[in-house]
């Protein structure tokens, strides 16, 4: 019990960074590994230790080396972390060397045991611990090398080799060896006829696929790969159907039984995802984000709950202390046991689909929820280990339960509740987000009689079109519509009469019913900007007399609500106008504007970078509040700054409820795969080198890219010209245009170009209320970015005059160069143009800075530059 105090401090690590991790850097990897590599592998060399001594029947030994390793395993464990987390690669690589050196002694130490005992029944599942741990150092050099951030397609391979190795191998075959006695003891059942030979035969299988995946990974051929999960799946079913005849005799009534079964059945629907997915990646580096998506239920599907359900049965045995202390112990352990296990895994399913970004924070909080409470419950187990025994009930109507058992009765309404709780919790993310509710119009069926027959067509989403965009139905037929997503974004499709085939994400197919068809109907993509980009589909009727015609026409005309936007009906008609700006209206005290300070470049020539997809409601001007599209929580996303010859590895993750894409103007590389639109819950990671100096845009390049813009998704690289000169203040401003709509931009009036404000760093005159600062006398460099996505830029500082200007990449102004005997009164910059400009000023003053383009400097592109005495 001591030996698993590692194992408790690393899933209060978890639980600490789950709950932060908006604020973390590195926060994904940060909770998978310190689940996978802290705490799961922790209670593995602790478990595997004491189980092999209890099925070899070897005679206690002295325990100094056991603890020599768990000591050296969490010294490496932490090293990795701080490693990864700093960005240090070579500390990272010291702590994966000695978790790969202590797991390897942890094999051998088996494989000795296994030698001085005597032959025993289970001997294979000894051979399951020790293949796992001789597989782990190969796990940690593959995650040594990701550690370097290389570029796809070596990233995409050392993922895909990565998770196989760490989570198939490693924890997969220690489950797999484990479950064999284990299940049947859970349950307090026989083990099945069969189990052993079963269990010892599939091993080379496991070892095999395993083995064919690395080839694959290494010679960067994906079908073999693929093969290699087949052949892997193909040997865990063969091993683990057995059991399924053990909960067949003796149905699972404990959370330690619903927990290991769950854990199972997410370990061989991820393992089959796993292989579609590879069978399918187009490239190594779609391969690799197949291995991102199915991390999060191998993570916490199948190893977190195989570990919780585990721990259940196991810490009242080991404790000890007689039937009735074991009973009470459990009693401890396994309360709100039907209600934690429905949570967890309704709610995981839920995160995995499709789902609005508020739908998935608070199921996944529920998730949450459901799995840390093993946390408190098991302090309040020894809590009660160390107190006397309390009487025994004696009253014969009373059952005392087995060990491991729940009262049968408490199953229903606990389950129930469990799922009341993640019902509930995905109407009120889905009523908080109205862009997940479908809008409900006039019947489509317009007074006409149902025939009985049906019409099924068959439509792609591709190219920002659905193909074909028109079809026919006779009049009365009950339309079916199968929808495949062959796009890099997510679509849907919606008819004005109600009917949605729900949200489709990329190589996806989903389907869309209309019960009888008896007027022509028009339909669209309801996700944001797409319906203006043409994604607009018909149905007409055939069959129609004129007379009908006419009547169903009238029928359906009758309270139809008119379409204006991309977003549905319901969201449309429950909508409250746009809010109107007041450029004179003064903020509330103690008011901040966005720090428009520039930092120096860093000395680190390697800058870690990453961008998560957020949407989020934000103050865009005093009393306007909008909903936006953010990179990192804020518009405009997150200032990098580097030199010339920096090298700049973006991790991007999308948080959001639909498609997204990063585009970084400081690199030069084919976008492709770099600049691709990833989906919901998905990561990529790329890499540029900055060769040229400027003043750089990034922004999303999802189509309609002109709507992902407008609704706050860019930002400013600054790659400092060579030999810059220090100056006393340097600051940097982001213009950009706001469309505020009734949810994010308005994507007609992006189309039309008509912008409700003109801003810098994301808010109408705020440096009105919060000048810049500067003194008399002092260099002032204003760096300026035109973010669009439409007006163009002209900055000026009134009462100002520029002596150098940097436009572009070039000087077209400096002090002291040949002719240079002029100034500049403004830096003209188009849409994703930028540069900088220095001035010194001479007086005290209140200097305004405007774009010059009046009616942007009087609809908010207007801010001080306090300048007060030396």
């Amino acid at each position: 019990m001591a030996a698993n105090s590692g194992v408790v401090l690393w899933l209060f690590a978890l639980l600490a960074t789950t709950l932060t991790h908006p604020f973390l850097p590195e926060a994904r990897w940060l909770m998978v590994h310190l689940l996978l590599l802290g705490a799961v592998t922790n209670a593995i060399l602790v478990w595997s230790t004491h189980f092999a001594r209890a099925l070899l029947r070897a005679a206690p030994s002295r325990r100094r080396w056991e603890a020599v390793r768990l000591l050296s395993l969490n010294v490496g464990v932490a090293t990795v972390v701080a490693g990864v987390v700093g960005q240090v690669w070579q500390l990272a690589l010291f702590g994966a060397l000695v978790v790969g050196a202590s797991v390897a002694a942890h094999g051998i130490s088996l494989l000795r045991l296994m030698r001085r005992a005597l032959p025993g029944r289970f001997g294979t599942t000894i051979h399951h611990y020790v293949g796992a741990a001789l597989i782990l150092p190969i796990g940690a050099v593959l995650g040594t090398l990701l550690a370097r951030e290389p570029a796809d397609p070596v990233h995409g391979r050392l993922l895909v080799a990565h998770l196989t190795v760490n989570v198939l191998g490693w924890v997969g075959l220690t489950v797999i060896g484990t479950v064999l006695t284990l299940w049947p003891t859970i349950l307090r059942t026989r083990i099945p006829d069969g189990a052993e030979r079963s269990t010892r035969r599939s091993l080379p299988v496991l070892v095999l696929g395993l083995s064919v995946v690395g080839a694959g990974a290494a010679a960067g051929a994906l079908t073999l790969a693929a093969l290699g999960v087949i052949t892997y799946l193909c040997g865990a079913l063969w091993s683990l159907s057995p059991l399924l005849v053990a909960a067949r005799t003796k149905p699972p009534q404990s959370y330690a039984a619903w927990s290991v079964l769950a854990a199972t059945g997410w370990f061989v629907v991820s393992v089959a995802w796993f292989a579609v997915l590879l069978a399918t990646a187009p490239d190594w580096a779609a391969a690799g984000e197949s291995g991102n998506r199915v991390a999060v239920p191998l993570a916490v599907g199948f190893a977190a709950q195989v570990l919780l359900g585990a721990l259940t049965h196991l810490v009242p045995v080991v404790l000890g202390g007689g039937p009735a202390r074991v009973r009470e112990l459990n009693a401890t352990l396994e309360r709100g046991a039907a209600l934690r296990v429905v949570v967890a895994n309704t709610g995981l399913l839920v995160c995995l689909l499709p789902s609005p970004s508020l739908v998935r924070v608070l199921v996944s909080m529920l998730v949450l929820s459901a799995m840390a409470s093993f946390v408190p419950l098991l302090g309040g187990a020894l809590r009660r280990s160390r107190r006397p025994i309390g009487p025994v009930p004696t009253h014969p109507a009373r059952h005392v339960p087995e060990p491991g058992a729940v009262v049968r009765g408490r199953h229903t309404g606990m389950g129930a509740l469990g799922l009341a709780a993640v019902v509930l919790a995905v109407a009120a993310g889905a009523a908080a987000d109205p862009s997940a509710l479908g809008g409900v119009g006039p019947s489509a069926a317009g007074g006409i009689s149902a025939t009985g027959a049906t019409t099924t067509v068959r439509v792609e989403a591709r190219g920002m079109r659905f193909r074909p965009d028109r079809v026919s139905v006779p009049a009365g037929n009950r339309l079916v519509v199968e929808l495949a997503n062959a796009d890099e974004d997510v679509h849907d499709l919606a008819l004005e009469s109600g009917e949605r085939s729900g949200r489709i994400a990329p190589g996806s197919s989903g389907r869309l019913e209309v019960p009888v068809v008896g007027r022509g109907l028009d339909g669209w993509c309801t996700i944001a900007g797409h319906r203006q980009m043409g994604m607009l589909f018909a149905v007409e009727v055939t069959g129609l007399d004129a007379a009908t015609r006419s009547d169903s026409v009238e029928h359906a005309a009758t309270g139809h609500p008119t379409q204006e936007n991309d977003s549905d009906a319901a969201s449309q008609q429950n909508a409250s106008p746009a809010p109107r700006f007041d450029f004179m209206a003064a903020p509330p005290p103690g008011f901040r504007a966005r720090d428009a300070a520039l930092p120096p470049a860093s000395t680190s020539r390697t800058h870690h970078v990453e961008l998560t997809v957020r949407e989020v409601e934000r103050e865009v001007g005093v009393g306007v509040r909008q909903r936006l599209w953010t990179f990192n929580g804020t518009t405009p996303g997150p200032v990098l700054r580097g030199r010339v010859g920096d090298r700049f590895v973006i991790t991007l993750h999308n948080e959001a409820t639909i498609g997204h894409s990063v585009d970084f103007h400081a690199g030069s590389l084919a976008p492709d795969g770099a600049m691709r639109t990833i989906a919901p819950g998905s990561s990529h990671t790329f890499s540029f080198t900055a060769t040229r100096a400027g003043m750089w845009m990034y922004h999303c390049s999802t189509m309609p890219m002109s709507l992902h813009i407008a609704s706050g998704m860019f930002g400013a690289v600054v790659i400092d010209p060579p030999g810059l000169a220090p100056v006393d203040r340097e600051y940097l401003l982001v213009q950009s245009e706001l469309y505020p709509g009734p949810s994010s931009a308005d994507a007609d009036k992006v189309n039309a170009e008509r912008p409700d404000a003109v801003v810098f760093n994301g808010f109408a005159n705020q440096y009105d209320h919060d000048p810049l600062r500067a003194a008399v006398g002092e260099r002032v460099r204003l760096w300026v970015l035109d973010a669009g996505p439409n007006r163009a830029s002209s900055f000026h500082v009134v009462g100002g005059q520029f002596d150098t200007v940097f436009a572009e990449g070039a000087f077209s102004l400096r002090p002291g160069s040949p002719g240079s005997v002029g100034g500049a009164q403004s830096l003209g910059l188009h849409p994703a143009q930028g540069g900088f400009v220095e001035l010194s000023l001479p007086e005290p003053g209140h200097y305004p800075f405007v774009s010059h383009l009046m009616v942007d400097a009087e609809r908010g592109a207007h801010g001080i530059l306090e300048v007060t005495a030396p």
